[in-house]
């Protein structure tokens, strides 16, 4: 368990950027190559098969967005967007013994709407205990019920807002890249950290909910391991 600081988007799209303190940590229990934990807002498996396939299905919380996201009142009249539930299942292949390289593919689908993810990563340094860094890049597509969700405009919220009204069709959504990095400072102390950035398609961009065509986040904080 522990704690992590991130510097992020308020929301997707936003320009407006700020610092939040979040709970870092999970609980699991292995069996063979089965593993079963809790970790943050998600309860799922993971589970390694013949070497070089990593499946994964996890059941996660969507806290959707709020008007009060936005401090300079960008999302005034849009309402907020229902928190929800979000099954994930994900297959990782790997292209070599060590898991230097991988593809990755996770379909993610919730009660506003799915995304599907495709990317290729590459691990760095010479450990297996899970420390080290590692570096993906990750093109993401999106139904319209999604799109609609995070980007789009209806009619009586542009009228309540004053934004254009904006109705999106699923597709490409964005391009994108993951740094993560884990070491341990001693026997029970672990340092993590994460860089990621989130290009969006012209579609997304030119929604006035998005501010800028990009979503960033860093992040760092301490584990304890018991």
């Amino acid at each position: 368990m522990g704690l992590g600081v991130e510097y992020e988007s308020a929301y997707e799209g936003s320009d407006e950027f700020g610092f939040e303190a979040t709970p870092a940590g999970a609980a699991q229990w292995r069996s063979g190559d089965d593993i079963f934990y809790w970790a943050g807002e998600a309860l799922g498996w993971r589970g390694l098969r013949s070497k070089t396939w990593l499946f994964e299905a996890t059941v996660a919380f969507d806290e959707g967005r709020e008007e009060s996201d936005s401090d300079d009142g960008r999302l005034d009249g849009l309402g907020n967007t229902g928190e929800g539930t979000e099954f994930v299942l994900q297959a990782r292949r790997a292209l070599d013994a060590d898991w230097r390289y991988w593809l990755d593919s996770r379909v993610v689908t919730g009660d506003n709407g799915s995304r599907g993810l495709f990317g290729v990563g590459r691990r760095f340094g010479d450990q297996n205990d899970g420390t080290g860094s590692d570096f993906s890049i990750v093109a993401v597509f999106h139904d319209s019920n999604l799109a609609n969700s995070n980007f789009g405009i209806s009619a009586g919220q542009s009228t309540a807002s004053g934004l254009k009204e904006t109705d999106l069709s699923g597709g490409f959504r964005s391009i994108g890249f993951n740094y993560t990095y884990r070491n341990y400072i001693n026997e029970n102390w672990q340092l993590f950290g994460e860089v990621l950035y989130e290009r969006y398609s012209s579609d997304i961009a030119d929604s006035p909910i998005a501010r800028k065509n990009y979503e960033a986040e860093v992040g760092v904080g301490f584990i304890y391991i018991f």
